[in-house]
């Protein structure tokens, strides 16, 4: 690694600080959930034209890439930062008309990657680089609004809830060869480093009943509320035999009800995801869920209907760009402000597909305080949010892109992705979808139909 470059690049993000201050300020003011930020897509778009880009447009969803080409054979780096936002009503800087915040720190991701950008059309920025850097606008990391999504899923429009799955499925990484992303954290001049995190599948669960008068005819209906009660409670029983190892998340909540209180409910929806540190065990953990959604509508003679579809895979750290990563970081703020965490995380991210796939690094930053997706979560370190996490994203594409590229090629040469291609990773995410209408009633009884 040219320690030299690594330095001088990563310093031309210190005369960028006027615009990373307007962009946070910017798309914090606007936030807006996935395959919704074209407020966010509208800005980035106006700031990297003014800057010389050209951008490839998603066009029917927000989202991005441009291309910066070193004007030397090389490896093709993605830079990525997320457009979305989350929900949280009780935010003081939420929209008051949708509920959206970020709480997430994604905003900061954005004024960084325009603050890289910027630096990197400064002259001689590119001298001794080789290759290409990407630089792109992800929307839709936030899994939310999953029946928005599914509307746009059967139009035609998306075929994935995640926006980087989406943007594999579209072809924009069809000729990248690695990956990095920096997501905001607290604390203050520092980074943290994990081995990885979990993925996750998506669920929606509807239980049909059948209506009747509540006081006068019980007996005549099918209380769906009392089933989904039933499924919740079962899914509780199965935590036990989850192993430890697979780190299993299952969290569902009731998303609706119809009907009065003298009525019998006969429809309850639920909403849920199955997270697990392997695909393979989010498919085991389903496979039990689901058999515990289908019981209890058979113990209460309801139906109930279960629709699956993918989530994120688990993120896979590739240990040589960890092992970079690290050297990097310690060079911009020291080896004591290095964080190495050990443990497996079991919150879920999409950069997991991206990691399927390609050599991806997705360590996290500081500069926020408060609690991820909380009320209290803001940014009070701007040096460390913005300048430091525009300093990072420049010093790894020093890092990887120098000298010939001899760390990418490294890295490429020794890259051990759960995937050999975008093809074969799509092929088995398609195997997680389904529809089920998962009870059928014969005369004799009840038959569970789950696969």
């Amino acid at each position: 690694m040219d320690l030299e470059k690594v330095e001088r690049l990563s310093a031309l993000a210190e005369g960028q600080r006027a615009l990373l201050w307007e962009a946070e300020e910017t798309i914090w003011s606007h936030p807006e959930t996935g395959y919704k930020e074209w407020k966010t897509h509208a800005y980035m778009k106006k700031v990297l034209e003014g800057l010389g880009y050209s951008l490839k447009e998603a066009g029917n969803i927000p989202g991005f890439y441009a291309d910066l080409d070193t004007g030397r054979p090389g490896p093709t780096l993605v830079l990525m930062a997320e457009l979305d936002s989350v929900l949280c009503m009780s935010h003081p800087q939420a929209d008051p008309s949708t509920g959206a915040a970020h709480a997430c720190g994604h905003h900061a991701q954005c004024a960084a990657l325009l603050g890289a950008a910027a630096a990197l059309k400064t002259p001689g920025a590119l001298d001794g680089l080789c290759g290409r850097i990407r630089l792109m606008g992800v929307p839709a990391e936030e899994l939310l609004e999953l029946e928005y999504r599914e509307g746009l899923r059967k139009q035609g429009i998306i075929k994935y809830y995640g926006g980087k799955l989406e943007f594999l499925h579209r072809g924009y990484f069809d000729d990248a060869d690695l990956c990095v992303m920096l997501h905001t954290g607290g604390g203050k001049g520092s980074f943290s480093l994990s081995p990885g995190q979990n993925g996750c599948l998506n669920k929606q669960i509807a239980y049909q009943g059948l209506a009747a008068h509540a006081g006068g005819a019980p007996h005549q209906g099918i209380n769906a509320l009392y089933a989904a009660n039933l499924g919740l409670s079962a899914i509780n029983a199965l935590r036990e035999t989850f192993r430890d190892e697979d780190h299993i998340r299952v969290h569902p909540i009731v998303t609706g009800q119809a009907g009065a209180v003298n009525v019998i409910p006969d429809l309850v929806t639920l909403e849920s995801y199955v997270r697990g540190a392997s695909l393979d065990a989010i498919r085991e953990a389903n496979r039990r869920v689901n058999r515990a959604l289908a019981g209890a509508a058979a113990a209460m003679g309801a139906r109930v209907r279960i629709t699956d579809r993918p989530g994120y895979s688990p993120v896979y750290n590739d240990p040589n760009m960890y092992d970079l990563t690290r050297r990097v970081m310690c060079r911009l703020v020291g080896e004591d402000k290095v964080l190495v965490d050990r443990s497996w995380g079991t919150g879920c991210t999409d950069m997991g597909d991206i990691s399927c796939v390609f050599p991806a690094i997705h360590p996290s930053g500081s500069g926020a305080e408060g609690r991820g997706h909380g009320d209290d979560y803001r940014i009070v370190d701007k040096e460390s949010a913005l300048t430091l996490a525009a300093k990072f994203l420049l010093a790894m594409s020093a890092a990887l892109l120098g000298e010939g590229a001899k760390e990418a090629k490294h890295i490429l040469d020794n890259k051990h992705t759960p995937y050999p291609s975008i093809q074969a990773y799509l092929k088995a995410v398609d195997e997680l979808s389904a529809d089920l209408d998962a009870v059928e009633y014969l005369q004799d009884g009840a038959r569970l139909h789950l696969s």
